[in-house]
C-alpha cells in the first residue's frame, strides 16, 4: 500500500497514556497511519480501512493485551 504521510496531521490517540502505551495515527488519502509517538521518525504502519477497523475491534476486546 502506497499511502503518503509526508504532510499528514497525527495525533495522539486518546487511548494513549503518558508513560509506555503512545500511539499516533494519521489519515492519508487511501489509509491509516499508526506509529509510536515517542519515535515519530522510527516509521508507521499503514493499513486500509478495513484492516484498521479490524485492529481497532480487537484492541478494544482486549485480544492484544501483553
Amino acid at each position: 500500500m502506497s499511502a503518503d504521510f509526508a504532510r499528514a496531521k497525527w495525533r495522539k490517540s486518546s487511548r494513549s497514556n503518558t508513560e509506555q502505551a503512545c500511539v499516533e495515527v494519521a489519515r492519508a488519502s487511501t489509509a491509516i497511519g499508526v506509529r509510536d509517538s515517542k519515535n515519530p521518525n522510527g516509521g508507521h504502519i499503514a493499513l486500509d480501512r478495513a484492516a484498521f477497523t479490524d485492529l481497532l475491534k480487537h484492541v478494544k476486546a482486549g485480544a492484544l493485551d501483553l
